[in-house]
């Protein structure tokens, strides 16, 4: 099994157009001329990416007076991000990739070891992309606790 690469700073950020919770197209070109924190994470309802989805709507709220748009991607259905959402009362955008397009596209599908048992499957990670489509930061394998903060203060510069 071929891993991908991550992307890296300074590199393009590949546009993609995905399906929202609603069902709605949803491309990264929508958002141009903004800060985009694009967070890939494995799976809806799972305990990490519950934590770390509801960390993000915690501040859900800062990242909107500084203009910078929330964006979580994973390969669950557009039916499971709708659930998730409300469930948890997730207030960004979550856009449904099964295809992998944009996962692969960003270098985020890896080899993952679970109990001496090799997969393939989403490596947890957070890009930001500034108002010229250009990847700002890359954050690997990111601690879904502290994710939405480490982001929020890297773009409000206390960092």
């Amino acid at each position: 099994m071929e891993t991908n690469k991550l992307l890296e700073v300074g590199a393009k950020a590949p546009d993609f157009t995905l399906q929202d919770a609603e069902g709605n197209s949803v491309s990264l070109s929508d958002f141009a001329g903004k800060k985009v924190v694009l967070y890939f994470y494995p799976k809806d309802n799972t305990p990490g990416c519950t934590r770390q989805a509801c960390a993000f709507a915690g501040v859900f709220e800062e990242f909107k007076q500084i203009d910078a748009v929330v964006i979580g991607i994973s390969k669950d259905s557009a039916a499971s991000h709708k659930k998730f959402a409300e469930k948890y009362d997730l207030p960004f955008i979550l856009l449904s990739d099964p295809e992998l397009a944009a996962i692969q596209a960003y270098g985020v599908w890896q080899e993952k070891k679970l109990y001496g048992k090799v997969s393939m499957g989403v490596v947890r990670s957070t890009f930001v992309i500034d108002e010229g489509g250009v990847i700002e930061k890359v954050m690997p394998k990111v601690k879904p606790d502290t994710n939405a903060a480490e982001i929020l203060a890297y773009l409000k510069g206390d960092n």
